[in-house]
């Protein structure tokens, strides 16, 4: 397996059993609607923030590496609370509770799975 899809496998795993925990703490077919949509998007910002870091440019530098990851989910948690769940009808509290955890636990198992 390569290093993107191990990072893959990890953070789609994470995803699927932080999303179980939410929902069971926040009810309802809305939040389950936002917990969902928040973990696809964390899926997808997580491996794009992992494409992006393995540029050659990012390569040689982990400090590099893991600031863009940082940037590049910060950007998007901000532009889903701004844009996206405001547009629609989406409960705010669980998209957005949702999509930190998500990016948190994901960025903590980050640092192990980057080689230098």
């Amino acid at each position: 397996m390569t290093g993107l899809g191990r990072y893959a496998a990890v953070v789609v795993g994470i995803v699927l059993v932080a999303g179980a925990v939410l929902v069971l703490v926040f009810h309802g077919p809305d939040a389950r609607m936002a917990i969902g949509v928040s973990a696809v998007l964390a899926v997808v910002v997580q491996l794009g923030a992992g494409v992006v870091s393995g540029l050659p440019l990012m390569r040689a530098n982990v400090m590099a590496r893991m600031g863009a990851g940082a940037l590049i989910r910060l950007v998007a948690l901000v532009a889903y609370g701004l844009i996206v769940v405001e547009a629609t009808s989406l409960p705010a509290v669980p998209a957005l509770i949702g999509l930190f955890v998500f990016f948190f636990l994901t960025t903590l198992v980050e640092p192990l799975l980057i080689k230098p």
